[in-house]
């Protein structure tokens, strides 16, 4: 018996390498001699990079960003194999697991941090970049992106704008 094994990530328990695990497990004790094919997925959020990573081949670069409360946090990001292509996780730098439960309110947090890490991609030399935006604790657009990139988002009154969704 052939199965094959392809689930997401469980949200701020299991990530989808890992149900796959636990999943293989559970058909052992009851299938010993399935042949099981383990294909962890992601779709957007949390467990994106591992996910492509392990399917197309590459590796993981950790980067120190900003969290989407603005403070230091690590987070990382993927190139594929091809040398040329990375994979930027929205969740890794501006996700909902990053906030403490208190502190969840999506009006004060920024993206700023996933564009440190889509910035961080292009410095290695990347010329295609994969963006999943799953995962978010944030409500800015992408202007905390865009801020990281270099743009400079102005008010009504020529200041500039600051961090978070609220402020838009």
């Amino acid at each position: 018996m052939k199965i094959v094994v392809a689930p997401d990530s469980f949200k701020e328990s299991l990530t989808a390498k890992e149900v796959a695990e636990v999943i293989e497990e559970g058909i052992k004790r009851v299938f010993p001699q399935a042949e099981v094919t383990k294909v962890p997925l992601a779709d957007g959020g949390e467990g994106t990079v591992e996910a492509m990573v392990e399917a197309r081949g590459g590796k993981i670069i950790l980067q120190e960003v900003t969290s989407p409360l603005g403070e230091r946090i690590k987070g990382h990001f993927g190139i594929l194999d091809d040398g040329f292509t990375a994979i930027v996780e929205m969740a890794q730098a501006s996700g909902l697991s990053l906030v403490p439960h208190s502190g969840r309110n999506p009006l004060l947090t920024t993206t700023y941090g996933t564009g440190e890490l889509i910035k961080a991609s292009l410095d290695r030399g990347c010329q295609r970049i994969i963006v999943g935006i799953g995962g978010s604790a944030t409500v800015d657009g992408g202007a905390g992106m865009a801020q990281a990139l270099g743009a400079k988002l102005l008010n009504r009154a020529g200041e500039q704008i600051a961090f978070g969704g609220g402020n838009l």
